[in-house]
């Protein structure tokens, strides 16, 4: 009985303000994936992503100069960035003093590109076929796109919480969300497959979260 009443303590304990707050946000982000994805394979819909690729486009067409920060841009979520960034990553935070942060960065990111690979072989959906680049796999949802808001995302909420650098917050998000940006402008995803990284990526990330702090408590618990 005590230890069921510790349990259910320990649970109570965890409904804060902060709780209810990323329940919001997962609920609002499992939302617009769910949307995202009856947009495309139920109704079959096309007006958002043709509108987004003339919008793009005749952007470009205006802007020519912007090819190169554009390739520049998306470099940032490849897979030559990130495998190293992931590894470089926690290993420069553990030589800090901040090792449980260093496993949190790297737990999140291979959950990521975990589910991000379960949910493109589910849905199925191949790339635009007037792709600018030589681009391998499927569409949905966008892999830059959710790769790049949970690496970034939880780049920006470590050094938020644990280093109080607050101030880097919006600068990274609005980065992973200008990666996804450049997806569409490229061609090498439908606007629906970015929308729905982000979304993938965001439920995911309070997700873990709220998993990893469940995980702490329980240990510090048992340790007690």
């Amino acid at each position: 009985m005590n230890r069921l009443t510790s349990r259910l303590l320990t649970l109570a304990g965890l409904l804060t303000a902060e709780v209810a707050l990323g329940l919001a946000m997962f609920v609002a982000a499992f939302a617009g994936f769910f949307y995202m994805a009856r947009v495309v394979f139920v109704h079959h819909s096309q007006a958002l992503d043709t509108w987004a690729f003339a919008t793009v486009d005749a952007w470009q067409q205006a802007h020519p100069w912007a090819e190169g920060p554009i390739n520049f841009v998306t470099f940032f979520a490849s897979l030559p960035f990130l495998l190293p960034a992931t590894i470089i990553g926690p290993l420069v935070m553990r030589r800090f003093g901040h090792p449980r942060e260093a496993w949190e960065w790297l737990l999140a990111m291979a959950g990521s590109v975990l589910l991000n690979q379960l949910l493109k072989l589910y849905f199925n959906r191949p790339r635009p076929v007037n792709t600018l680049l030589h681009t391998y796999g499927l569409s949905f949802p966008s892999g830059h796109a959710m790769l790049g808001l949970t690496f970034y995302g939880c780049l920006a909420w470590l050094l938020a919480r644990h280093l109080r650098q607050r101030r880097w917050v919006a600068p990274l998000l609005l980065w992973a969300g200008l990666i996804g940006v450049t997806r569409v402008c490229l061609h090498a995803h439908y606007a629906t497959d970015v929308l729905a990284g982000f979304a993938g990526g965001a439920a995911w990330l309070v997700a873990f979260r709220a998993g990893l702090k469940l995980f702490w408590k329980e240990e510090k618990a048992v340790l007690e």
